[in-house]
């Protein structure tokens, strides 16, 4: 067991766990001002309930044994067995530290789904929505992705080293789905729904994207020069899709703003996250900068084209970041840098092997994440509206699903 590994591993779990607040704050900048508590409550109760599964069995099902390369089991359920020796996943490490850091993961990424459909989702169904989603969907892919004898990591060997299918693309095609499950928001194309908290957003960026260092760095499990490169990496793409966005700002409207900005930064974050530990620092510039107009094409030309309403661009930024993410890996990836990598990216002479396993992973994420978000809406359909109604969408979902207003003495129009 080695200290300083274990002081990292801890030290990037606290990073991560300040990434699901700034998450709320990014959101809730975004989203209208009668909707604000609403949106940032979404995220932050994840935070006690991935908590609690995670401890209770959650863990377990992730990363103890395994079932034809699907999910674990129940053997170390409510910790038992935990409290004593090294990780199986990083051996320099305690059982707990590990334990800890991935649960981190656990909370932010049912909430990036929670962009999809805000200002209009029962809070009440968003609830047992989420925790229905980590076990059927979270947990699995937890344990396929990264789990001993996972079916996607184990099996097929394809990469995700920190989060590109197990966090971004299962979240944010689960919120597309969801969206498009629940309708659009009332006066969609028709009302302009304007960012009502910019700086809001700017904190939400800049504590997401300080976050990220543990979120991809950390997942080197040491305090070692993987941790570095990954840090390098995760840094550069999110500043290179900044600067991109900001020039496809410009070339579009005459300036850049602050919103695209903070947008491009947190996509780069995305783009490299499933790679961060595994490509060379020059293609970070190369996954960062074409991350920005995939990205931006898909929301503003391809959203409006087809009419769904991702409102706060869940599957936007993380699906398609994401997606973006997984196949550069597999044309980037180099053994040089990372003894996991089995075959070099098609661009470093590897051939197409990795990148068909990428494509392989990739695929089997977007159907776990389709399938099990319309099965578990629409079970729960069954019990309870899924989306409010329109009285209580026009008057706010702060004052109807909370009681409460961020802006008591604002009595303006929204």
């Amino acid at each position: 067991m080695n200290a300083g590994n274990t002081a990292f591993v801890l030290i990037c779990a606290c990073l991560v766990m300040i990434m699901t607040p700034g998450l709320a704050f990014f959101y809730g900048g975004l989203g209208r001002r009668k909707n604000v508590l609403n949106t940032m409550m979404m995220s932050f109760f994840i935070m006690g309930l991935a908590s609690v599964l995670w401890i209770a069995f959650g863990y377990s099902v992730s990363f103890c044994g395994d079932h034809g390369g699907l999910i674990g089991t129940l053997h170390q359920a409510f910790m038992r067995g935990m409290f004593k020796g090294t990780s199986n996943y990083a051996p320099s490490i305690p059982k707990m530290a590990y334990v800890v850091f991935q649960m981190m993961f656990a909370m932010i990424t049912p909430a990036l789904i929670t962009g999809a459909v805000a200002g209009r989702m029962n809070f009440k169904a968003i609830f047992f929505f989420i925790l229905f989603w980590l076990i059927l969907v979270y947990f699995p892919l937890a344990h396929m992705v990264w789990g001993a004898g996972g079916l996607i990591g184990s099996k097929l060997h394809a990469l995700d080293f920190a989060g590109g299918d197990v966090v971004h693309i299962s979240s944010g095609f689960s919120g597309l789905i969801l969206a498009l499950m629940i309708g659009r928001r009332q006066g969609y194309n028709r009302v302009s729904y304007r960012t009502h908290n910019i700086p809001f957003v700017v904190l939400g960026a800049a504590l997401l994207w300080f976050g990220w260092y543990g979120f991809n760095s950390g997942s080197a499990l040491a305090a070692n020069g993987l941790a570095a490169h990954a840090f390098v990496t995760t840094n550069t793409a999110a500043a290179t899709c900044m600067m991109v966005w900001m020039l496809i700002d410009v070339i579009v409207s005459g300036k850049p703003t602050v919103v695209g900005a903070s947008t491009g930064a947190v996509l780069g974050l995305v783009a490299i996250t499933p790679g961060a530990g595994y490509v060379p620092v020059w293609a970070s510039f190369i996954i960062g900068g074409a991350a920005a107009p995939i990205s931006y094409f898909m929301i503003s030309y391809v959203k409006p084209k087809l009419g769904y309403d991702d409102a706060l661009d869940a599957f936007g930024c993380h699906g398609v970041g994401g997606i973006w993410g997984g196949i550069a890996t597999g044309l980037f990836a180099s053994k040089a840098i990372n003894p996991a990598v089995k075959w070099n990216g098609l661009f470093l002479g590897g051939g197409s092997h990795l990148l068909l396993m990428q494509l392989a992973g990739i695929a089997l994420t977007i159907v776990i994440a389709v399938v099990g978000t319309l099965v578990i809406a629409k079970i729960l359909s069954l019990f309870m509206p899924l989306r409010v109604n329109k009285e209580d969408e026009r008057r706010g979902l702060d004052e109807t699903q909370h009681g409460e207003k961020a802006y008591p003495a604002f009595t303006g129009m929204d």
